[in-house]
């Protein structure tokens, strides 16, 4: 592995905050910063319709191809270009666009389930939890959903109800045991957010 790139985990549940702390992380350090984001590795689901796409459960671990995750980030500490998958969340499927992603000195990975695998997390030199209530998650969920995409209120309740709460205990909430750090609301949460960024610096 390339001791010269810091690979940064940051986990924690739906509508937690995660992408308000890697935000701030990347515009605090700028162009030092790739952000890789494990939704991009939804599986590819061209055998099914769309009907039968709304059906899948897409928060448990089966739901990504987390092994192309880990050998991306094994690329890209060896200081080699990837090709990154895209997922179009209004179709429930992979796009047919894909990104370039360069190496970089420092690698944030944001998803939900990412501390769920222990290849992956041994991939990662900094582990960050953020956590949040479970009111305020599904609140954001919501608006994320109704508005950026096209979701119908009814769908994003049912899918909450039925797959995202009970893999959220199943899965998340248990990985957070693996957390070298646990940031209570997460990009909201100033002077944890603040520390970490300084962290970060002092390490490059």
């Amino acid at each position: 592995m390339d001791n010269n790139v810091l690979v940064i985990g940051i986990a924690g549940g739906t509508g937690s905050g995660k992408s308000t702390l890697t935000e701030r992380v990347k515009t605090a350090l700028g162009d030092d910063v790739t952000v890789i984001m494990h939704d991009n590795y939804y599986k590819a689901h061209n055998d099914l319709d769309f009907e039968e796409r709304k059906l899948l459960n897409y928060d448990h671990p089966n739901a990504f191809d987390t092994d192309l995750l880990i050998e991306h980030i094994k690329k890209l500490r060896n200081g080699e270009d990837i090709i990154c998958p895209v997922y179009d969340f209004t179709v429930h499927n992979r796009s047919k666009n894909t990104l370039t992603i360069r190496p970089n000195k420092v690698i944030v990975i944001e998803g939900i389930l990412i501390f769920e695998n222990k290849e992956l997390r041994d991939n990662m030199d900094i582990k960050v939890f953020v956590d949040t209530d479970a009111d305020v998650r599904i609140l954001r969920r919501i608006q994320r959903d109704v508005k950026e995409r096209g979701r119908s209120l009814d769908s994003v309740i049912n899918q909450y109800l039925q797959t995202v709460k009970p893999m959220h205990e199943m899965f998340v909430e248990p990985s957070k045991k693996y957390a070298d750090v646990i940031i209570p609301e997460g990009g909201f949460n100033e002077v944890a957010t603040d520390m970490i960024i300084q962290r970060i610096k002092s390490e490059l």
